[in-house]
């Protein structure tokens, strides 16, 4: 069966580069030192829009944007806007208080925010669009990766750091587009995509969906909904909740399944079924070995660097979503092989006193596990120690029994204060840490709380000792201590490996 190819608009490209509604316009960001922000910023130069913009805090994103010809200062009182400037952008974070904000409000000038610039912008190119609640950074980042290996030279905007890549974000020649498309605040209801990638669909952002997961699968299936009739969705074929948003869609949808070798070998149960399956045949330190099947027939074999058999799925995504932009995918498996993960995701910041530090930005209980499980297959430690930081009061308390038994892998788990971030003062009120650490020390594990970042550093400088692993985990500011960790002299006197002082 020919493989699907997506095609660009006709119109997308001239010999001279991209065709862009933005070409000449003065475009100005408020809030440009951002990742996403600075990433579009970049795009539009490239367009041959005149770009301005203000941030606050001067950054390397910003500096580079000037040496490309944007204006930017640190003012944000609107001195570079003028009755010529076409459009403003802002982030969600500028509040309606921000006095270049008003301003652009009381010249009448058009605005948008950073989601609708950024489904302008995927409108004029071969859109990407990676959503799920779980492996939307990394996804995105190996499309982009082997994209970028094989020489298609595309464009990303990705919510993490990516060192490989050189940063979060790239303005390429090519005609693809990879963004990562998050369902908070249904944002990602602004992209237009002619490829959408859905990962998994969970309860989460239940400050935002107070409907629960009904509401949030009713969300992405308005966002497959964007995907034009030509366009192709490839989704998780053993996710329930993504069959249901997907059911009864016109747009043709390719399905991803995963499975370990079957007795007696041969090929995936699944071949009979339009779509991708993944055999895994072994797995090394951690990093699986997999067989990738589409339409039943083997078209790749992967060999991957990152851990967890979870990480095969989003490398088989990545496969399809190469294959839709026209590089094969066996090209794009050799390229996988060569990539070595997103910053925050099971990254191993160094070593104090023997143990091994690494962080992690797992905040949801599906992550926990999935982390702390794929820790142990990679670095087989004699201990797991655990220090994750609850991410929102509303998060805990709504998803606080499932978080109770997330830390089955974790010979400790050490909990500081939550994280607020979006809480309401009912939110705060409405739980604690004590409440998560009594959760998890009821499903037969071991946690305590420590509420300081100073209090968890000491105790784990006098408790950790060789063969040890220690994860930082969390979407706040926990990768302080493993920071911190790495950077200090180890204890004089060695720890003794017998058990003798536990954590």
């Amino acid at each position: 069966m020919p493989r699907v190819l997506i095609k660009a608009e006709p119109e997308m490209r001239t010999e001279s580069g991209h065709v862009s509604r933005f070409t000449g316009r003065h475009i100005h960001f408020i809030g440009v030192g951002g990742c996403g922000m600075s990433g579009l910023a970049r795009m539009l130069l490239d367009a041959g829009a005149m770009v301005t913009g203000s941030d606050t805090k001067l950054n390397a994103q910003t500096e580079e944007l000037m040496k490309r010809g944007a204006t930017i200062t640190r003012d944000q009182t609107g001195g570079l806007l003028s009755g010529g400037t076409d459009l403003v952008v802002r982030t969600a974070a500028i509040a309606a208080c921000n006095l270049e904000y008003r301003r652009a409000c009381e010249m009448g000038l058009r605005q948008v925010k950073y989601a609708q610039l950024l489904g302008e912008v995927m409108s004029e190119r071969l859109g990407v669009a990676v959503s799920g609640t779980h492996g939307k950074s990394t996804t995105t980042a190996m499309i982009s990766f082997a994209l970028l290996e094989c020489g298609a030279d595309p464009s990303f905007v990705i919510g993490a750091t990516v060192p490989q890549l050189g940063g979060s974000s790239r303005s390429g020649a090519g005609r693809a587009f990879v963004v990562e498309a998050c369902e908070f605040d249904r944002s990602f209801h602004n992209y237009r995509p002619r490829v959408a990638v859905i990962t998994n669909i969970e309860a989460d952002h239940l400050d935002c969906y107070r409907g629960g997961l009904k509401e949030i699968i009713q969300s992405f299936r308005e966002f497959a909904e964007l995907v034009p009739s030509d366009g192709l969705i490839i989704a998780n074929g053993d996710d329930s909740n993504v069959r249901e948003a997907l059911r009864g869609l016109g747009t043709p949808v390719q399905y991803i399944r995963l499975e370990d070798r079957p007795e007696g070998g041969g090929g995936p149960r699944s071949e009979s079924v339009a779509g991708w399956a993944s055999r895994i045949t072994g797995a090394e330190r951690g990093g699986y070995r997999a067989e990738v099947y589409h339409d039943g027939e083997l078209v790749a074999g992967l060999r991957l660097s990152v851990a967890g058999r979870h990480n095969v799925f989003n490398a088989t995504a990545a496969l399809a979503a190469c294959e839709a932009c026209s590089v094969e995918a066996s090209e794009a498996a050799r390229a996988l092989s060569g990539f070595v993960g997103v910053d925050r995701r099971m990254s191993e910041l160094g070593r104090y006193n023997g143990a091994v530090v690494v962080d992690d930005y797992g905040h949801h209980p599906t992550e926990i596990r999935t982390t702390l499980r794929a820790a142990r297959e990679k670095f087989s430690p004699k201990r797991l120690v655990c220090v994750f930081q609850p991410h929102q009061h509303s998060r805990t308390r709504f998803l606080l029994e499932d978080f109770g038994s997330s830390f089955a892998d974790a010979d400790v788990t050490i909990v500081p204060d939550i994280y607020a971030a979006r809480d309401t003062e009912a939110d705060r009120r409405s739980v604690s840490t004590a409440d998560l650490v009594e959760r998890i020390n009821r499903n037969g594990q071991r946690a305590l709380h420590l509420p300081r970042f100073s209090q968890i550093v000491e105790y784990l400088r006098q408790e950790l000792r060789a063969g040890d692993l220690i994860i930082t985990m969390g979407a706040g500011n926990i990768c302080e201590i493993g920071r911190e960790l790495v950077k200090s002299p180890a204890t004089r006197e060695p720890r003794v490996a017998d058990g003798s002082r536990s954590a």
